[in-house]
């Protein structure tokens, strides 16, 4: 069953529990969705890797989104955004511990031969090849800056 498949069945299931946090996070998702396959170029629609990075996009999205409203003090708003973002995460590959990215990041790092923060690029566009779908850049970025420093 395709991404879009499965987000109609949860939408439908969050309509009948009356979950209006899940059912708004269902309609994002499936507004993107159409979206990106209009844009898309291709007939066959978004393979599964564009699905994902879809999909951490707007769990990025609100995330960030619920950050400043917490810095803004704003609690209020925030928790629907971070509701929202675990109910999209749902739909994400697991994601993996920071120690499991450390010993891939550590692999890629001895395959290249990296040395310093001059070769983070290089380490960088590896492992986000790699590790795509089960981490986010940032996390991946923080963990390649400890290993080259």
């Amino acid at each position: 069953m395709g991404l879009q498949d499965t987000i109609m069945t949860a939408m439908k299931e969050a309509m009948k529990t009356k979950d209006s946090v899940a059912l708004e996070a269902l309609r994002a998702v499936k507004s993107e969705l159409l979206l990106a396959k209009t844009n898309a170029a291709t007939k066959d629609g978004l393979s599964e890797e564009e699905e994902i990075k879809l999909l951490q996009k707007l769990v990025k999205q609100r995330k960030d989104s619920a950050g400043i409203f917490q810095e803004q003090g704003r609690a209020d708003l925030a928790e629907p955004e971070l509701a929202q973002a675990a109910v999209i995460e749902k739909f994400l590959p697991e994601q993996l511990s920071e120690d499991e990215i450390g010993k891939i990041v550590d692999k890629i790092i001895s395959k290249t031969g990296a040395e310093s923060m001059k070769d983070m690029g290089k380490v960088m566009g590896m492992a986000s090849k790699e590790l795509a779908g089960r981490a986010d850049g940032k996390t991946i970025s923080t963990v390649v800056k400890q290993r080259l420093s």
